[in-house]
């Protein structure tokens, strides 16, 4: 059977001390997490964080960089997480946007508050993403290449 993990990315915005999250329901709780959501079909990881930044925050992300990527095996779960995480500039938030139905509420904290409530964090990932952004991790854009063409029906074969 082949190994197929759940292709994620994930923004982490930074504004005067303190990193945009979003406070959602996954699993029956409410957690903290990046705006930060599943690769679509046809659609680029870049296209992927900025739609998903939006969809969950109503913030328009402007990506810099990437700061990293991680696999993370879910230890409850029969699941494996590849995560591109991206750092950059957000304006907005656009206040008659509605956001994804799972977001409970946009907030902004800094490191120290979300380190205070591991419990609550909705993987390791959160702070791991955080901590990779503040010790300096930037990576070009150009790191990332897609080969999507935009109207490629599904199935279709690249040769």
């Amino acid at each position: 059977m082949p190994f197929r993990p759940d292709v994620t990315v994930a923004a982490i915005v930074e504004l005067d001390g303190r990193f945009l999250m979003v406070e959602e329901r996954a699993a029956r709780r409410i957690v903290f997490n990046q705006p930060a959501g599943h690769l679509e079909r046809n659609e680029d990881l870049i296209q992927a964080v900025i739609r998903e930044t939006l969809e969950e925050t109503g913030y328009l992300l402007a990506p810099q960089a990437v700061t990293g990527v991680y696999l993370w095996p879910h230890p409850g779960a029969d699941r494996t997480f590849l995560r591109v995480a991206f750092c950059g500039n957000a304006s907005g938030p656009d206040p008659a946007r509605r956001l994804d139905r799972c977001i409970v509420r946009v907030r902004w904290m800094t490191r120290e508050q979300l380190a205070a409530r591991p419990n609550a964090l909705r993987s390791p990932l959160v702070l791991r993403c955080i901590d990779d952004y503040l010790s300096g991790a930037r990576h070009p854009l150009s790191l990332l290449s897609s080969l999507i063409v935009p109207d490629a029906p599904a199935g279709a074969d690249a040769g």
